[in-house]
């Protein structure tokens, strides 16, 4: 078991860096992130298997073809302003940069992706509709498609929008044209800020947790670990803040008063994120939430908490950018 985590674990560290050295090498101004959408396609889609998992296992009728490909239109849906303007730079006599002026913008293509996955579930269930269809099972699936395609969908899509502030930061004024790193690091720092919540909860409440916080849902949570995640959360942001932000772009970094914002924020959200989680495992009468991650589970372990954090994530570095 622990062998097995290793191995993922390390395994995953190496993907995640090696793409984050090239988003951060070589991505071009008005597509920065691009090169992050793979990786987030493949936690986007393993925690929408992952969900489609438990309930069909749990009984509960839904299509999950439908449901996968909703979550990765709107999850990827930023990514189409991005493939636009990186097209312009790579073939600028055929291609114009997107329009600045732009009525949709860069986070409406995701408005039109929730529409376009909605009109499809229904779609879907026109196509299978007959007299001895089952009306709750129709309902049902239409419901628990569109939760799943929104629940993911919708925080991974911010995510790739965080990753675009900061845009407008130049790095080297001897080289006007190249960007900083800004919205690389605002993500990375949303990370790390949320991780650490469940690091410092646990090894607090190891050694001194005594009251419970929610045993109904969580028998392992205690007040004191919860207290002790949030004061490593903010030590975290406030470390990236100080180092993380000046490395990949010195121009803007964040005042680092911030932190003692981000930090309780981010890990409050975590730990709610954690234990929504904890409730569908529940409700479908199941421990683990699946087992795409060999020694580790299944990809919304680790992507649950930061569903929660990713939209005050997104409005406090939006504030600052």
């Amino acid at each position: 078991m622990l062998i097995d985590r290793l191995r993922t674990s390390s395994c995953m560290i190496a993907i995640i860096a090696a793409i984050l050295y090239v988003d951060a090498r070589y991505s071009v101004p008005g597509a920065t992130g691009l090169y992050l959408v793979p990786l987030l396609l493949i936690f986007a889609l393993g925690t929408a298997w992952d969900i489609c998992g438990l309930l069909l296992r749990a009984g509960f009728p839904m299509h999950r073809g439908v449901t996968l490909l909703g979550t990765a239109m709107i999850s990827a849906a930023p990514a189409v302003v991005m493939i636009w303007n990186f097209a312009a730079a790579v073939m600028p006599e055929w291609v114009t940069p997107y329009p600045e002026d732009c009525p949709i913008g860069l986070m409406g293509w995701t408005t039109i992706a929730g529409v376009v996955a909605m009109n499809l579930c229904f779609l879907d269930e026109i196509k299978d509709y007959s007299v001895a269809s089952d009306p709750l099972g129709v309902l049902r699936r239409l419901c628990a498609s569109l939760f799943i395609a929104v629940y993911v969908g919708l925080p991974m899509s911010l995510l790739l929008v965080l990753r675009t502030l900061g845009d407008d930061i130049v790095v080297n004024s001897n080289a006007p044209d190249a960007f900083g790193n800004w919205g690389l690091a605002a993500v990375l720092t949303m990370i790390a800020t949320t991780k650490s919540t469940d690091i410092g909860a646990y090894f607090t409440g190891k050694a001194m947790g005594r009251r419970k916080l929610i045993p109904r849902l969580s028998p392992g949570k205690t007040v004191e670990g919860s207290v002790g995640g949030l004061v490593l959360a903010t030590v975290v942001a406030g470390a990236c803040l100080a180092y993380l932000f000046p490395a990949l772009s010195p121009h803007n970094a964040p005042p680092l008063a911030l932190a003692l914002l981000l930090g309780p924020l981010l890990g409050i959200c975590g730990m709610v994120g954690d234990l929504a989680q904890s409730l569908v495992k529940r409700a479908c009468g199941a421990k683990d939430s699946g087992s795409l991650l060999p020694g580790m589970g299944g990809v919304w372990d680790v992507t649950d908490s930061l569903i929660f954090a990713s939209l005050p994530a997104f409005l406090c570095f939006a504030a600052v950018a």
